[in-house]
């Protein structure tokens, strides 16, 4: 038997029958809160997906932030190799280079770069892919430098072997024994001139000593120029050591050599005086490789120790007394 239901009416006071419509009930009362339990749903699973992880997306998080830092490390430590590698490269052409007559390496090789925008497309697409691309190019570069660098050094121990006769003539000692030099004076580079009072580039370094102390040929060569109190050099003499190579000797009190005299490294070729443009006793000495003067201090190599070597560049680079000619 259906049952019926009643609703009591307060404006007629009476019960009256209840008849049941679905499609009321279902607007009204179900659709609702429906609606309502599937946005609060919806709302929970897309909190829980971006703010709650599986253990296997936290330990994937944890990977890639230790990934990341070890790659951040790595261009750190990538940055002072290339620092490193640029160190070598100056002191390739600017000393092992040039004391071969060696052309310096272009840097159009050194710096050469790669080819193919794809090179490195298949780093590309994934949250560090910037950090991924610009490491790996950083350890390409390094690795073109290693590589250009080898090729510079094995060119450098060919002109060694070559050219034993040309080791015997470079300039590669002091000429001032380093028990007989009291100090350094002026280094080589833009100065005040001690007596003409104008700024101008002094070519040469000044080594102090006292008048009379002998004064040796840095290099095997032909004496070119052996001058009595010429010029502001004073008595001074030039060594032609071949290969490009010439050293001159200023300021000297006494000549012991003449032109034309052939004359070995370590020969006694004069002694340090006060001649010329001077204005106490000391020896002017210059290294010119195709007429051009270069920092001498680069060509102590032979007779210093490597502690000693580091000395005298500290002090000649210290040097500023900028007293002599």
């Amino acid at each position: 038997m259906k049952k019926i239901k009643y609703k009591f009416n307060p404006k007629t006071l009476n019960y009256e029958e209840v008849n049941f419509n679905f499609k009321t009930f279902f607007l009204k009362k179900l659709l609702p809160h429906f609606l309502i339990s599937l946005v609060i749903g919806a709302l929970i699973a897309i909190l829980g997906i971006y703010q709650l992880s599986s253990p296997i997306e936290k330990q994937c998080q944890y990977t890639n932030f230790n990934l990341k830092y070890k790659y951040e490390q790595l261009n750190k430590n990538i940055s002072k190799i290339s620092n490193a590698i640029i160190s070598l490269q100056k002191k390739d052409d600017n000393m092992y280079r040039m004391v071969f007559g060696a052309e310096p390496v272009p840097k159009s090789i050194r710096n050469a770069g790669f080819g193919g925008s794809d090179r490195y497309q298949a780093l590309k697409g994934n949250k560090n892919s910037n950090l991924l691309i610009s490491t790996t190019k950083k350890l390409d570069i390094i690795s073109n430098q290693l590589l250009v660098q080898a090729g510079s050094y094995d060119e450098i121990i060919a002109l060694v072997k070559d050219k034993d006769k040309m080791m015997a003539c470079i300039p590669a000692i002091q000429p001032i024994s380093n028990k007989d030099l009291t100090r350094f004076g002026s280094p080589f580079g833009y100065r005040m001139h001690p007596i003409r009072h104008v700024v101008r580039m002094h070519t040469g370094i000044d080594l102090t000593a006292p008048t009379g102390t002998p004064v040796y040929a840095s290099g095997d060569g032909v004496i070119v120029r052996a001058d009595a109190n010429a010029s502001g050099y004073g008595n001074h003499i030039r060594i032609s050591h071949g290969y490009g190579y010439i050293t001159l000797y200023g300021h000297l009190s006494k000549i012991n050599v003449k032109v034309g005299q052939k004359v070995k490294r370590g020969d006694i070729i004069g002694l340090v005086g006060s001649t010329g443009l001077s204005t106490s006793p000391h020896l002017h000495y210059e290294v010119r490789i195709n007429n051009k003067p270069v920092n001498p201090v680069n060509f102590y190599y032979n007779d210093l120790s490597d502690k000693e070597y580091e000395q005298m560049i500290k002090e000649s680079a210290n040097a500023n007394t900028h007293i002599y000619e």
